[in-house]
Order: structure tokens, then C-alpha cells, then sequence
């Protein structure tokens, strides 16, 4: 007997696991196995797998076109006190020169000290 969920939009009891969800192929819903993580337990990592939290400083580790300009974000670019927001780009901060930005913590290394 499985213990997988049942659908909890159509009841179904065929569903089955897909990654990191389950699927229903009768009404092809889709819901995460666990509940979406809050503020309190999101971990959100660099480049070289260093936890990032508020307030850090971190330096670019690749050239980043900025979207919409011919600006560049330079490898070795030191951005401060930056914040963590959900979504895609999950680094949210003030770079020198351009201003207000949105960044993927996989571009970012942390700056110890």
C-alpha cells in the first residue's frame, strides 16, 4: 500500500512523485511534498556553498549584463549590506555606480570578516 497523498484538489488516490512534488494524473494537479519554506528556515547559499544571510557583503564572481543597459557588473564587484528576498534573483542590493539591483546567489561570493 502506498503512502503517498491523495490529490488534495480531486481526491484521487493515483497520485505519485515527481522530483521534488507530487502529480495527480487524473486532474493533473501539482502541490510540493513539503510545505513552501518560511522566512524563519530559508537558507540561501553563494557560490562556494556559504550560507548568506542580511547585511553581508559579498563580491561578484562573473561579468553580469544589467538588463535593459549597456552596463556591466564587473567580476570582483564588493556589493554591501545586502538583502535576501524570495524568487529568482534572491540577492536584493545597491551596487556603486548603477544603483538598485536584483542578484542570484549563485554569481556572489561571501566576504569573510
Amino acid at each position: 500500500m502506498s503512502d503517498l497523498p491523495n490529490c488534495p484538489k480531486c481526491q484521487s488516490s493515483y497520485s505519485y512523485e515527481d522530483g521534488d512534488c507530487y502529480l495527480c494524473p487524473e486532474c493533473s494537479h501539482e502541490w510540493p511534498k513539503t510545505t513552501a519554506p518560511s522566512e524563519d528556515n530559508r537558507v540561501i547559499k553563494d557560490a562556494n556553498g556559504n550560507v548568506l544571510s542580511d547585511g553581508d557583503t559579498v563580491t561578484v564572481i562573473k561579468d553580469l549584463k544589467v538588463k535593459g543597459s549597456s552596463l556591466v557588473v564587473k567580476v570582483g564587484t564588493k556589493v554591501k549590506n545586502i538583502r535576501l528576498v524570495d524568487g529568482d534573483h534572491d540577492i536584493d542590493c545597491k551596487i556603486e555606480g548603477i544603483g538598485a539591483m536584483k542578484l542570484k546567489s549563485e554569481f556572489v561570493k561571501k566576504v569573510s570578516g
